[in-house]
């Protein structure tokens, strides 16, 4: 089996919603396969008084991408911008580490 690079993201209508179990599950599933786990790579997002709603990590997961929908709206509602782009900024951390790691495996070949 070969090497594969991955971070994972998940959502609930709730703030909490166990999103913090649900990452720490796939991490752990993805090490039983012999993936690499990519981090958010971001500090906490909404956690004083100086900081929105719309800022990236704004559930300050550290594991994973953790996005909030209400539950009583439809997909093009939610979730919110921020939740959208902490994925996006999660999607591109992944990939960058994995051109990294390729790089990396190509120069000790």
């Amino acid at each position: 089996m070969g090497q594969q690079d991955c971070g994972r993201f998940t959502n609930a209508a709730s703030r909490s919603g166990d999103k913090l179990a649900t990452l720490q599950q796939l991490s752990i599933f993805a090490a039983q396969h012999g993936m690499h786990w990519i981090n958010l790579g971001l500090p906490p997002g909404h956690n004083s008084t100086k900081t929105t709603e719309d800022m990236l990590n704004r559930h300050s997961f550290w594991l994973g991408a953790a996005a909030q929908s209400d539950a009583d709206v439809s997909a093009e509602f939610g979730p919110p911008k921020a939740d959208l782009l902490t994925a996006e900024h999660l999607g591109a951390r992944v990939a960058k580490v994995a051109r990294q790691m390729a790089a990396g495996r190509h120069a000790v070949e």
